[in-house]
């Protein structure tokens, strides 16, 4: 049967994305300029995508593969988060991070074998992304804080997770600021400089994948005996198509599938100076999650910049205003300074913006389509682990293989449908503001 799916929303410019420009320039794109014919396309030039182009090319050496992205790959949503590699339950949605012992384990098996396919990726090709296996600290500021952090260690310790306490001493020793009351620190996350992670993974893939980028797919058709993807100046024609498009799958046609596209911001500093490290003390890179998940994540990097991000928008049209960034920008700009008032003088060099793809009940899409197309979509927060899981496991699935992972994905809920708009906007909006005034002085 012959069906087109349109693609309605692109990757905007939405403020400077600070990991992108501090590193050195790009090589040029390689765009979509004629036609072209592959076995496979995968959509998507984020962690998913990436991951399942490597997979799909290390299980089917022989398969023509084309990987396409409609901006730089690095320089849009995979390359804007925070550089969490999160291995244990992470509901943002939650006011404790956890949910049940089953279901929180499940979460852990499928997230640590994300963060491992990557790493093995990335110490087998020598890529240059500041990958830290060092763990991660979520910090208190209040009793609420801390009776939050208390919740979340009894759910690890119901799993059988190491943890480990810090009070106001401790977690001062390692951030050099006194503003955090206590902390748990959690070994088994590892971060990342993610825009370097992006196009290390893209220019390490194997031989039989092209990389298109600068190339927005317009629409998807099927001609009966092939999926035929058009661009503004050409069109590849495959076999079969992987979507791992997140948050930008929230519009396909202009049909709502209960998936939430939610902007977060982030800042980051200049580098500081000598003299400006020493004043702040504490080690030198360390990153941390604040006890409410609407607070503020703070990552310090051993390039000597600080990272700060909060503050969540609603955005179904997938753009920012410069509203949205000024506003942003003052925020982190208070929040930097109730932390680090010995770096007064320590300007935000970078502010952007970058969309979550959430839904109301922690649901994602996973494997076949209707249309035949097969697709990897909805992170809920964690973009980094379960999307290269996903990634990985939809390329699995897609050449016939099964395993454990993969039906749990396949079993996942789908996205809770939501009201009509603006019901639905207004709603979202409410919800997210309560939340960030609930979070209070973690902001």
């Amino acid at each position: 049967m012959a069906w087109n799916l349109e693609f309605v929303r692109f990757p905007a410019p939405d403020g400077v994305n600070g990991w992108w420009e501090s590193l050195p320039p790009a090589p040029p794109a390689v765009a979509v300029t004629a036609e072209r014919h592959y076995d496979w396309v995968v959509v998507g030039g984020g962690i998913t995508g990436l991951c399942a182009a490597r997979r799909l090319a290390e299980l089917a050496p022989d398969a023509s593969i084309a990987l396409v992205e409609a901006d730089r790959i690095g320089r849009t949503t995979a390359g804007r988060n925070s550089g969490f590699f999160v291995d244990l339950p992470h509901d943002i949605s939650s006011e404790s991070y956890s949910r049940s012992v089953e279901a929180d384990k499940a979460d852990v098996r499928l997230q640590r074998h994300g963060i491992d396919y990557v790493r093995s990726v990335v110490k087998q090709k020598g890529i240059d992304c500041d990958w830290q296996d060092d763990g991660k600290f979520h910090a208190s500021v209040n009793r609420k804080g801390h009776a939050a952090l208390t919740h979340f260690a009894e759910g690890l310790a119901r799993i059988g997770e190491d943890f480990e306490w810090l009070d106001e001493a401790g977690i001062a020793g390692v951030t050099g600021t006194d503003f955090y009351e206590s902390a748990l620190f959690t070994p088994g996350c590892s971060t990342v400089q993610p825009a370097a992670l992006m196009r290390g993974l893209a220019a390490s893939l194997p031989e039989n994948v092209a990389v298109f980028e600068s190339s927005a797919v317009r629409g998807i058709s099927d001609n009966g005996s092939a999926k035929v993807l058009s661009f503004a100046n050409g069109k590849l024609i495959a076999r079969r198509v992987v979507l791992c498009t997140n948050a930008y799958a929230a519009t396909f046609g202009g049909h709502p599938n209960g998936l939430l596209p939610v902007y977060t911001f982030a800042s980051m500093t200049r580098a500081m100076n000598a003299n400006e490290v020493r004043r702040l003390g504490g080690t030198r890179s360390w990153s941390l999650i604040p006890a409410d998940p609407m607070g503020s994540t703070i990552r310090r990097l051993v390039t000597d910049r600080i990272c700060v991000r909060n503050h969540f928008a609603f955005r179904p049209g997938l753009e920012v205003s410069q509203a949205d960034l000024t506003k942003a920008k003052s925020l982190h700009r208070r929040s930097f300074e109730r932390r680090f008032p010995m770096l007064e003088d320590v300007e935000l060099e970078y502010t952007w913006g970058g969309p979550l793809c959430l839904s109301v009940n922690n649901g994602a899409l996973f494997g076949r389509r209707s249309d035949g197309v097969f697709e990897a979509v909805g992170c809920n927060g964690l973009g980094l682990s379960r999307g290269s899981a996903s990634g990985k496991l939809i390329a699995e699935y897609a050449l016939g293989r099964d395993n454990d992972l993969i039906r749990q994905l396949l079993n996942q809920p789908h996205p809770r449908s939501l009201p009509i708009r603006p019901i639905a906007d207004v709603a979202v909006t409410a919800a997210i503001w309560m939340k960030e005034f609930s979070a209070g002085a973690e902001l």
